[in-house]
């Protein structure tokens, strides 16, 4: 079944979208996704192929994210959530099992998006939230990046404990990925509870990233994007 699902993604490639790929997700020379390798299939193509494929066995989905192949490493993860929302507790255990061993697969932030808060948030809502923790301490890119997006499961509950704290953990971040992953985080705290994200702006807006600010206060008002913005 994994070489059938190659060689039809392999069809599916566009050499001219492929170029644009590797430029738009930064895979050059000292670039975060130094070396990544695109098809060019668009993500709607790629979820058509990931719900054909969706009983791929767990060892064939691993040989999927051992791929240089950007959109292999996608396809799985897509299959992946798929096969975590219909699964029982032992299967959603191993599910996160592999998830968790192959973060270093999970190397660019649209990997990241469509797959943290879909596999990991879910399996954690009912559970502790250490290994997003850990994983916030991470000194690898990708991981710090799962650890915010993960949270974006608990906030979709109302649940915004972990998603500030996690924010707060990483305002001295260096990252760019992370200001605004933590920003989108902060934003949409504020559509369900203005509140609770203006508390944690106020506390910490003179100290947050630039970017990271811009990204929580972006459906604000004029005048109350420029008095957070001033940072005086």
């Amino acid at each position: 079944m994994l070489s059938h699902l190659k060689k039809e993604m392999q069809k599916l490639a566009d050499p001219k979208k492929a170029k644009d790929y590797a430029w738009f997700f930064k895979t050059g020379k000292g670039e975060y996704s130094e070396g990544d390798v695109f098809f060019g299939i668009v993500v709607p193509l790629q979820r058509k192929v990931a719900a054909k494929y969706r009983e791929l066995s767990l060892p064939e989905i691993q040989g999927l994210l051992n791929s240089r192949i950007h959109e292999h490493r996608l396809t799985a993860l897509l299959i992946l959530a798929c096969q975590f929302k219909k699964a029982d507790e032992k299967k959603k255990e191993a599910i996160v099992k592999l998830y968790l061993a192959n973060t270093k697969n999970i190397n660019n932030w649209d990997l990241v998006d469509l797959s943290a808060p879909k596999i990991l948030g879910e399996y954690l809502l009912d559970k502790g939230r250490k290994p997003l923790y850990r994983l916030a301490k991470s000194p690898m890119l990708w991981e710090r990046r799962i650890a915010v997006l993960s949270t974006f499961a608990f906030i979709k509950e109302n649940d915004f404990r972990d998603s500030l704290a996690i924010a707060e953990l990483l305002l001295k971040d260096t990252h760019d990925l992370i200001h605004k992953a933590a920003g989108w985080m902060l934003r949409e705290i504020g559509k369900r509870d203005l509140n609770a994200e203006e508390n944690f702006l106020k506390k910490h807006y003179r100290q947050m990233p630039r970017t990271m600010l811009r990204y929580a206060i972006e459906k604000f008002g004029g005048d109350k994007r420029a008095f957070y913005m001033k940072k005086d």
